[in-house]
């Protein structure tokens, strides 16, 4: 049986995200000498990079010497304090050089407008959170949004961006077959795009999680993934119970069969497993769920809106 995904496209695939992940990524940190030890600690586990293709520059600025940030900077990360002088000639100096700046402070949320004035910081680049931890969250957040074309060396190199690189892989492939579903009316025509969507989007989240991209891997998760691994038979069966809104119904199950994988897959990597292990553990998940051929329409509409995967899904693609 021929598969419906392209291994050589999957191939071409999987060494772009090798290259992607392999580049060269600089960061400029500036800490400003009163910042809280539990930040600047937060700071130095979090930003420790595990390849040598990060350049990073962590400046601590002084009276009469600001903390010049690299031309290069893909980024450049301010820890602030008391917002002193020192800090603020700083970021003169990078905003001078039009770079991307980010500035981390602990305090309360409702400060956000007047630490933004102050520091003359537009809101959107400014992260003020009740605490060091809840800080690097919002600081990976902010990395994957503003440095889109660093994620996956982003992921590579520091743990705590993987999460949310993986999670917006998800989020545009969901987008992408829930395009898919809606628009394309033959009969069957959607299924090799959608499980090629899909054989993708889980070399980019194993690309995230550090997981090895080699050829032998891809050839193997091609057959798993083309071998069943879909929601084709679940949209197929609920088109024919509402065949008027037949585009609207496989728009949203292929964003939230999509989803629901991607997030299921995202919890598998995070609890160790391979990209192969990850394929197969969600093959047999669909394959306990999704009804068989034999099964009349009625009985398989209601077990596909109970399954596992989709139905906590289901809900946030109706939102």
């Amino acid at each position: 049986m021929a598969l419906p995904i392209d291994v050589r496209d999957l191939l071409k695939s999987g060494r772009r995200l090798k290259r992607d992940r392999e580049r060269t990524l600089v960061l400029s940190v500036i800490v400003e000498a009163d910042v809280s030890d539990e930040v600047v600690d937060v700071l130095r586990e979090a930003l420790r990079p595990h390849t040598a293709g990060v350049h990073l520059s962590i400046m601590v600025p002084e009276r009469d010497n600001p903390a010049v940030p690299d031309t290069a900077s893909d980024a450049v990360i301010v820890a602030v304090g008391s917002g002193g002088a020192e800090v603020m000639s700083s970021l003169e100096a990078a905003r001078q050089k039009d770079l991307k700046i980010v500035v981390l402070y602990v305090g309360a949320q409702e400060d956000v407008e007047a630490l933004s004035l102050a520091l003359g910081q537009q809101a959107d680049d400014l992260l003020l959170r009740p605490g060091a931890d809840q800080l690097i969250d919002a600081l990976a957040a902010w990395l994957v949004r503003e440095v889109p074309s660093k994620r996956l060396a982003l992921a590579h190199n520091f743990d705590f961006v993987r999460h949310e690189v993986a999670a917006e892989v998800v989020r545009s492939t969901a987008m992408q077959n829930a395009l898919i579903g809606a628009v394309i009316v033959i009969p069957g025509a959607d299924m090799p795009l959608m499980t090629a969507n899909q054989a993708k989007m889980l070399l980019r989240i194993a690309a995230a999680y550090g997981e090895s991209l080699g050829v032998d891997r891809i050839k193997e998760l091609a057959v798993i993934v083309g071998g069943g691994f879909t929601f084709r038979a679940a949209a197929r069966e609920v088109v024919g119970l509402v065949p008027v809104l037949g585009w609207a119904v496989k728009g949203s199950i292929g964003y939230a069969g999509t989803m629901a994988m991607g997030r299921a897959a995202i919890a598998y990597f995070e609890q160790g497993a391979d990209v192969l292990g990850v394929a197969r553990h969600l093959r047999d998940e669909v394959a306990d769920r999704l009804p068989s051929a034999h099964e009349p329409s009625s009985s398989a509409g209601t077990r596909t809106a109970g399954s596992k995967l989709v139905e906590p899904n289901m809900d946030a693609a109706r939102d």
